[in-house]
């Protein structure tokens, strides 16, 4: 990874989400999975700009996922690196109760950034696993549930996991820009937002 750093701007953020949400529209997202923590400030965004004129707001749900090193596999690690874990998932018994039903909806996970790609890859198998054993535990396995992706930045490298290839297929990964392997700095992560905000727009990233 390259030791240069890109700023981007809350203002930058808003544009890319307004941006990409007349791609998504065609896809009909009618629940937004986001990613925490890189993912909340985005999937909010697009829920104004998804938002259609007389309808309810698109339900948003969160899930937290973190890598860590797994330092007691040496085969894992080689293959993979790094390993990762749910610090929050979806409670779908909760769900039911408040009338949030996935099978056989469009959902729209949302991250900030497409790095190694090792924690999307996690969130759509697992994501995917876990409401095709709920349809089959319901009696609703011939409802289809459709799941796609849209990250701020897709990172122009080699990933060390995949997403599905139908997903790929069929234009359901959404990236607003590719960028070199370099270090993205998001506003939500700067200690002082104004110096943050001057190299953005010395970067053009405003």
């Amino acid at each position: 990874m390259s030791d240069s750093k890109i700023y981007i701007s809350y203002e930058c953020v808003h544009k890319l989400c307004q941006e990409a949400a007349d791609n998504l529209r065609q896809f009909n997202p009618e629940v937004i999975i986001a990613i925490g923590g890189g993912g909340f400030i985005p999937a909010r965004i697009l829920r104004t700009f998804l938002k259609e004129k007389g309808h309810k707001n698109i339900p948003i749900q969160a899930i937290g996922l973190s890598l860590y090193e797994d330092l007691g596999n040496a085969e894992y690690e080689e293959k993979i690196g790094k390993e990762v874990i749910r610090t929050q998932w979806l409670d779908f018994s909760s769900l039911n109760e408040h009338k949030v039903d996935l099978i056989g909806k469009n959902l729209l996970i949302v991250d900030e950034v497409d790095d190694t790609r090792t924690t999307l890859h996690y969130a759509v198998k697992e994501l995917a696993k876990d409401l095709d054993d709920l349809a089959k535990k319901l009696g609703r396995d011939s409802e289809k549930t459709t799941i796609s992706v849209f990250v701020l930045h897709n990172k122009d490298k080699p990933k060390k996991a995949e997403l599905p290839e139908e997903m790929m297929a069929t234009g359901r990964y959404f990236a607003a820009r590719t960028t070199a392997d370099e270090w993205i700095a998001y506003p939500w992560e700067a200690a002082d937002i104004d110096v943050h905000t001057e190299h953005a727009r010395a970067q053009g990233n405003i």
